[in-house]
């Protein structure tokens, strides 16, 4: 398989070294060694202060995606209300699989290209008295970073039961406050800013979510409920992966040992370059307004001279990927990562260099 000098994709981002040599430890059975669990609650501390959170925090073996259900199944029942605050693909997503599950979904809709207006959100949440908020922090699809500490704040005046946020292409790229925010379950993967493998899904879970868990009583591989007591208990529901702990553990060091303030600014730093560079090109970014923009993700307008197949096929060629877009943005917008090892300033450099030569030679 082909590997590129320049990976700028939006997740999963390249894994640096140190990292990787985690994965290639041989470790015992987590099942059996309390080295496991010394590591498991080691690793929880480094997330909450990653997290900012003092809540609880589970880490379950599989990519994202299964905390992403595993925390509506495990909180929600057919006929509850939730507000789904939808800016782009994954905002829309989650209210699709909030309604598979038979919630009463009231969507607050938003262009792709401009962040969700917490009026709006207000407003819908007087109207339904939702049990849950849902919230995409950064839609990647679109590298719009979305207003969380305003919708937590009316999530908290209006005693809103649940507020769940999406925060996976964010978290340990730009500021995250949990507990400040209101958040009751926070989604975070390992692959986007933290810079590990696909391979873990993290949820942190408020007191208030607990007893949510509880009364529903969900059952099924992604239930938030056995991992309550799991760790006390020495007990996890299924063998738990030793390897994607201890490389999310490296990662998470990796992330304090340069500070999160250091760290933060790294990737808004890398991110206005990128943003400049790419105006200075000619090219259009998709946020309507720029503001708007994520630190950890950049997404643009393909040139109208040159079709998105074609320029991701002369990037290539010069050893640079990055990402299309999904949904109805698919062949309209592409995305640079700079995000977790990818928030480099002479990698990015050297992607904006090689994305100027391909779009001159093609416009000669």
């Amino acid at each position: 398989m082909r590997t590129y000098a320049i990976p700028l994709v939006p997740g999963p981002t390249t894994v640096p070294a140190e990292i990787r040599a985690a994965y290639q430890e041989d470790y015992g059975s987590a099942d059996l060694e309390p080295e496991y669990y010394e590591l498991y609650a080691e690793t929880q501390e480094q997330l909450r202060a990653i997290l900012g959170t003092r809540n609880a925090v589970v880490i379950m073996t599989g990519e994202a995606m299964v905390v992403l259900w595993g925390a509506l199944r495990s909180t929600l029942r057919p006929g509850d209300r939730v507000v789904a605050v939808a800016t782009g693909v994954f905002g829309h997503g989650i209210a699709d699989m909030a309604r598979r599950i038979g919630a009463e979904v009231e969507v607050v809709g938003f262009d792709y290209d401009e962040a969700a207006d917490p009026q709006r959100v207000e407003e819908a949440i007087r109207r339904v008295r939702p049990k849950m908020v849902t919230m995409v922090h950064c839609e990647t699809p679109s590298g719009i970073l979305n207003p969380v500490a305003e919708v937590g704040a009316l999530v908290d005046r209006y005693e809103v039961p649940l507020f769940y946020v999406d925060a996976v292409s964010s978290a340990a790229g730009v500021p995250l406050r949990v507990d400040e925010w209101r958040i009751d379950l926070c989604l975070v993967g390992t692959q986007k800013c933290l810079s590990a493998l696909p391979d873990l899904g993290i949820v942190t879970v408020s007191e208030r979510a607990w007893e949510i868990v509880r009364e529903v009583d969900y059952a099924g591989y992604d239930a938030l409920g056995p991992f309550r007591t799991a760790l006390e208990d020495r007990w996890f529901p299924y063998t738990p992966s030793w390897h994607a702990l201890a490389a999310l553990n490296v990662a998470c060091r990796r992330v304090l040992g340069e500070g999160l303030e250091n760290v933060f600014r790294r990737h808004e730093e890398v991110a206005a370059y990128c943003r400049e560079r790419l105006k200075a090109m000619g090219l259009r970014l998709f946020p309507r307004r720029e503001e708007w923009s994520s630190p950890t993700v950049t997404a643009v307008y393909v040139p109208e001279d040159l079709p998105w197949p074609e320029l991701d096929r002369r990037l290539r060629a010069r050893g640079m990927v990055v990402g299309g877009s999904l949904g109805p943005l698919a062949g309209k917008v592409f995305r640079i990562g700079h995000m977790g090892a990818q928030a480099d300033p002479e990698l990015v450099r050297r992607g904006m260099d090689a994305l100027e030569e391909v779009l001159a030679e093609a416009r000669r």
